[in-house]
C-alpha cells in the first residue's frame, strides 16, 4: 500500500510503501485492550501500603468488662473500629505486572498501527529535523499539516533541535522508533512517522 509523504513545511515529498501485514490489518480491540492493560500494570509502582493488625502497636488488654458494659465485648484495641486502630484488608506492597506473550505484544503494535492508518490518522513525514530549536516555529509547521494532538516517532535517534523544540508543545509526544508502543499510539489523536521510523518499524515487526 502506498501513502503520500508530507514535509514539515506542508509540501508533498513523494510516497512510501507500507507493508500490508503491519499497516493494513483489521484491528482487534481485545488484543489492544490486553496490551494497554499490560503496559499500565507494568508502570504501577505498587508501593501502596497501610497498617494492618500486625503493624499496629496496641495493648492486647481487654478494653472493658466482659459483661455489663452495654457495648460489644472487644478484646483488642488494634481493630479498625477504634481510633489509632489498623485498616482491615488494606492494600499491601506488591508487583502489579503480569505476563503477556511476546507474539501478542508484537501483534498489538501491528494492530495499533493498522488502526491509525485505517482511521486516516497516520501522517508520514520526510524527516524530523530543524536548523534551530524554536518551539513557536515548529508549532506553526505542525499546524500547517494538521497536527495538534499527536505522537511523533522518528528514527533510531531524535534530532536534538527537533526534540527540544517539541518539548514545550502541549499534547505532542516525541519518541524514537524503538520507543514506539501501543499505549502512546492510542492515547494521541494522530500518529506521525518519519520515513526512517517506517523502515525501522517494518523491520522490527516483520
Amino acid at each position: 500500500m502506498k501513502i503520500d509523504v508530507t514535509k514539515l513545511d506542508g509540501k508533498t515529498g513523494g510516497s512510501v510503501d507500507l507493508d500490508e501485514s503491519i499497516f493494513g490489518q483489521e484491528p482487534r480491540k481485545d488484543i489492544l485492550h490486553r496490551m494497554v492493560r499490560y503496559q499500565l500494570a507494568k508502570r504501577r509502582s505498587g508501593t501502596h501500603q497501610v497498617q494492618e493488625r500486625g503493624d499496629v502497636a496496641k495493648t492486647t488488654k481487654r478494653i472493658g468488662r466482659q459483661k455489663g458494659g452495654g457495648t460489644a465485648r472487644h478484646g483488642n484495641g488494634s481493630v479498625s473500629q477504634f481510633r489509632g486502630g489498623a485498616k482491615a484488608h488494606g492494600p499491601r506492597s506488591r508487583d502489579h505486572s503480569h505476563e503477556l506473550p511476546k507474539k501478542v505484544r508484537k501483534m498489538a503494535l501491528r494492530h495499533a498501527l493498522s488502526a491509525k492508518q485505517g482511521a486516516g490518522e497516520l501522517i508520514i513525514v520526510d524527516e524530523l529535523a530543524l536548523k534551530d530549536a524554536k518551539t513557536s516555529a515548529l508549532a506553526k509547521q505542525l499546524q500547517k499539516i494538521g497536527v495538534t494532538n499527536a505522537l511523533i516517532v522518528g528514527g533510531n535517534a531524535i534530532d536534538d533541535a527537533f526534540g527540544r523544540a517539541a518539548r514545550n508543545i502541549p499534547n505532542i509526544d516525541v519518541l524514537p522508533s524503538q520507543g514506539a508502543n501501543v499505549y502512546d499510539i492510542l492515547r494521541r489523536h494522530t500518529l506521525v512517522l518519519s520515513k526512517d521510523a517506517v523502515a525501522d518499524l517494518q523491520e522490527r515487526l516483520k
